[in-house]
């Protein structure tokens, strides 16, 4: 009988262990598990491709309602700025005829500014990240492609993060510009104007103040 060191326990014979592994490769686990297995898999991907085909024809269903909206014309002049995006944003905040003032959609993306102090400690500013996760989430992915493919954005960046006084990170330009497309978007949509890259680039004095 072998014994196990480390435990002090009986361990099992070797004729008995070589049993139990030609047993397990027999087994039912093994000869018909597989099969299921199969079919299981196969049930998977099925319901995957029906449920992709389901999420796409609601798209087209909710892009065809949004292109029916007197924002979405003004929107759609964003250069960046795709379908997918405009819905998933009015599917967010609604219309931007709901709110009064840009800062309420600062609000509510959770993108307005907190000090963290304590006694007379004087900490540094951060967005409060108390609005709506999914809307901040969507405006921080969007804002990369906006960089790359609209030269008022990315011009924008490049100044925030390259300014002689107060360089921001990139990481805090990107914050900046994601409230500062809010504002562009309640002005467009409540204005019903078109996007107007060389009004937006006339703002950069006071941007560089309030930053």
């Amino acid at each position: 009988m072998l014994y196990c060191q480390s435990e002090g326990l009986k361990a099992p014979q070797r004729p008995k262990a070589i049993k139990l592994i030609q047993l397990a490769e027999s087994s039912i686990g093994v000869t018909e598990g597989n099969q299921m297995a199969r079919i299981e898999v196969a049930t998977l991907v099925r319901r995957y491709r029906q449920l992709e085909d389901e999420i796409k024809l609601l798209t087209q269903q909710l892009t065809e309602l949004v292109q029916q909206s007197v924002e979405y014309q003004w929107l759609k002049t964003v250069p960046g700025l795709g379908d997918a995006t405009i819905v998933e944003l009015l599917s967010e905040i609604g219309s931007f005829s709901h709110y009064q003032y840009p800062r309420q959609l600062l609000k509510l993306a959770g993108l307005t500014l907190r000090e963290h102090s304590s006694g007379q400690h004087k900490g540094q500013k951060r967005i409060s990240k108390r609005g709506r996760r999914r809307l901040r989430a969507l405006l921080f992915r969007v804002m990369m492609p906006l960089i790359r493919h609209n030269e008022a954005f990315r011009q924008l960046h490049e100044y925030y993060t390259n300014r002689p006084e107060n360089p921001l990170r990139k990481k805090q330009s990107i914050v900046v510009l994601c409230g500062k497309l809010l504002k562009v978007l309640y002005a467009i949509s409540t204005k019903q104007v078109a996007f107007d890259a060389k009004r937006m680039m006339q703002d950069i004095p006071k941007l560089e103040m309030a930053a």
